[in-house]
């Protein structure tokens, strides 16, 4: 054989071998939705979410659960208008609440630009509440992987506790499942035991069929948390894509053991709504789910809101 010809044959059985590991790549994906039941009829989700929500949300309108649902908050300020002054400000409203209502617990966690974490982390006082930060190229997911690590890793150094991504919509869409995978493990790996909520911006999904296979596959990827929206998007999260998420994760603990929490965000601009989703997670799930550690809710609004029914009375207190 000449040395042309075995160049050829080397580089022909390279490509086969490539081939075959693309192809066992794809099988991967394929295998772990293969587990799941993923061809949702979206007609179907809106009836099962209606039934569910007439049948349980009155029950649920109570004092205690909106005390639950205030201790739930991801307290959020993602404006362009942020400044080291304003976030400081905000983060003093945040310490405040212990000292004027200590028989209430405070939000869960504050969230805001991955710049602004420092400035949280020298303000804050307030016991139990996290640092939760936006990052990788939020809220387009468009930038460099390298980027997007990069970004996540000075968060977490500048103090965050947790770490809100997008997946990479376009890959999802169109059927780069490798690629949105790899990216959401590789930012997994720079947070380590640190929490990461992957969203999935379920108004640009298109379908519930989309919305479970974008669920399953960001938890196979080593999600501790799958989110609706981030806000930015028409629509933002919706009774039925938390229907489909919820569910999802249910099969999903059934099948691994391991439980991934739910985050509802953009568009919860009344209390009724926070009592939709608090319904959701309560018969999908169970009590199990009913703890800020695997139930969050991301929303700037709806503080004052659930403080005022709290309170009884009109309060602005963030």
């Amino acid at each position: 054989m000449s040395n042309h010809e075995e160049f050829e044959s080397e580089l022909f059985q390279n490509m086969e071998m490539e081939d075959k590991e693309n192809l066992s790549q794809a099988n991967k994906y394929d295998m772990a939705l293969g587990k799941y039941n993923t061809a949702l009829k979206d007609d179907e989700i809106a009836t099962k979410t209606k039934h569910l929500l007439d049948k349980y949300a009155a029950e649920n309108n109570t004092l205690d659960v909106k005390k639950f649902l205030f201790n739930c908050i991801d307290l959020t300020t993602l404006k362009c208008t942020d400044s080291e002054e304003s976030v400081m400000k905000f983060t003093k409203r945040v310490n405040a609440f212990d000292d004027e209502h200590p028989d209430l617990k405070n939000v869960a966690a504050i969230c805001v630009y991955p710049n602004m974490a420092e400035i949280v982390h020298d303000t804050l006082e307030a016991d139990r509440v996290k640092i939760a930060c936006v990052s990788g190229g939020f809220p387009s997911s468009q930038t460099f992987t390298e980027v997007k690590v990069a970004e996540t890793a000075m968060a977490l150094h500048a103090g965050a506790d947790e770490i809100d991504i997008v997946i990479p919509v376009g890959k999802f869409l169109s059927g780069d499942y490798e690629g949105m995978c790899d990216e959401i493990q590789e930012l997994k790996d720079v947070c380590g035991e640190k929490h990461l909520k992957v969203i999935l911006e379920t108004g640009a999904l298109g379908s519930a069929e989309n919305i479970k296979k974008a669920s399953i596959l960001a938890m196979y990827s080593g999600a501790d948390f799958i989110k609706t929206s981030t806000g930015k998007e028409k629509p933002a999260a919706t009774p039925e894509a938390a229907y489909v998420m919820c569910q999802a994760i249910k099969e999903y603990f059934l099948e691994t053991g391991r439980k991934v929490g739910f985050k509802p965000a953009g568009g919860i601009n009344t209390v009724h709504d926070a009592v939709v989703y608090y319904t959701i997670v309560k018969e999908l799930l169970g009590k199990e789910w009913l703890t800020n550690e695997l139930f969050r809710l991301g929303t700037s609004r709806l503080a004052n809101l659930l403080l005022s029914d709290i309170l009884g009375e009109d309060t602005k207190f963030f």
